[in-house]
């Protein structure tokens, strides 16, 4: 793996302490952004995000101009691929002094399906809209939602769809979801404690572009049953027609389509 990975702005083959808190305790926090051109999409709103998640977290990032330089050397070796960027606290063992490391890796991304089929499933750790101190932030602990992923697949679905324990829709595991009813693109809003998604951004901000009325609010399963169309958006996917949430299924629709055709040529 060397040449694809820098620890510090040091070219390294990637290994870190392993009494470094990412291993020890999963804490840390993190940004993935993809590659076009040689080129890392929105990596000014990514930088602002991991700002965001290490303050959150109490964690001193270096200076972002370094952070940039870094993600930029990254991405001009891995053209179509992905710029992963963690961030740890540093030893979590006591009597063992370790420093923080920023850890930048070019790789490539998995094949995308042009669809997927959602399995809904309650998420009791997802805080659903109730304010906590690291509400938003995109932490390095995903196991929760990695285990719904996978209880998903176990049921026949692609991915799951965290509802809140009240029963209002949050988002994916790695992604935010949005449903057109009646012309009207819906999506969850951000003060359920959903990730500000850089691609739900630019999605949200094409749709209002091309005329279409947008609604964040919050809403339980009952709302997206009566959509002509749903989609998820996230850096990996882009954007992916839902055709099926639970026993509901969806076609995929001219928004998601037109949207995803904004989306490819910005990125492009």
């Amino acid at each position: 793996m060397s040449g694809d990975v820098l620890i510090n702005g040091v070219p390294s083959e990637g290994t870190i302490p392993v009494t470094d808190s990412s291993v020890v305790r999963g804490d840390g926090c993190f940004e993935v952004m993809k590659v076009y051109g040689g080129r890392a999409f929105g990596l000014e709103e990514h930088l602002d995000r991991l700002r965001r998640s290490a303050n959150a977290l109490g964690i001193e990032l270096p200076k972002r101009d370094d952070v940039r330089e870094w993600v930029v050397a990254t991405a001009a070796k891995n053209d179509g691929g992905l710029v992963r960027v963690m961030v740890t606290r540093g030893s979590s063992v006591p009597g063992v002094d370790d420093p923080s490391n920023v850890i930048v890796l070019g790789h490539p991304g998995p094949v995308i399906a042009p669809s997927t089929r959602l399995y809904p499933l309650e998420a009791p750790w997802h805080a659903g809209g109730v304010d906590w101190d690291l509400a938003g932030a995109k932490t390095l602990s995903y196991a929760p939602n990695l285990a719904a992923s996978r209880r998903a697949s176990e049921e026949g679905f692609d991915d799951a769809l965290l509802i809140s324990t009240e029963g209002v829709i949050l988002e994916g595991p790695t992604f935010s979801v949005a449903w057109v009813v009646a012309g009207v693109v819906e999506t969850p809003s951000l003060d359920l404690g959903i990730l500000d998604s850089i691609t739900r951004g630019v999605v949200l901000e094409e749709a209002e572009r091309m005329g279409l009325e947008v609604v964040e609010g919050s809403w339980r399963l009952e709302r997206p049953a009566q959509a002509s169309e749903v989609m998820a958006m996230s850096t990996v996917r882009e954007i992916q027609v839902v055709s099926a949430i639970g026993e509901r299924s969806f076609e995929a629709g001219l928004v998601t389509s037109k949207l995803a055709d904004a989306f490819r040529a910005i990125v492009t």
